[in-house]
């Protein structure tokens, strides 16, 4: 029932941006992490950027590129994405870990994915 509704890829030059949206909708109660990972052909999925009530977590290679953000009252992820590289070219997805009404435990949900294209 819970679902997450990505947006904002697509391609763009080097040094340019992009913004992802990731809305979530459904039965979440409560949620306690929203995040961006990326998946590149061949390589693992990896852990781009993450924000909880208080902290904000980036990977190296998108410090001070990305900025993660949240509205609460949208149940809403953004990724802002500047001085965007080759490198980023990947399938973006959108992931929540939060937990459903009288449910015990968080579960983790996952958006359908995003394309991001960088290039010339």
């Amino acid at each position: 029932q819970v679902q997450l509704v990505e947006s904002g890829g697509g391609l763009v030059q080097p040094g340019g941006s992009l913004r992802l949206s990731c809305a979530a909708s459904g039965s979440l109660f409560s949620i306690n992490t929203m995040g961006w990972y990326r998946q590149a052909p061949g390589k693992q999925r990896e852990l781009v950027a993450a924000i909880t009530s208080g902290n904000t977590n980036y990977a190296d290679s998108v410090k001070g590129r990305f900025t993660i953000s949240r509205d609460n009252a949208k149940n809403t992820v953004y990724l802002q994405m500047n001085s965007l590289k080759p490198d980023d070219t990947a399938v973006y997805y959108c992931n929540v870990v939060g937990r459903v009404r009288n449910g015990i435990s968080p579960s983790n949900y996952w958006g359908q994915g995003t394309q991001v294209t960088v290039s010339s």
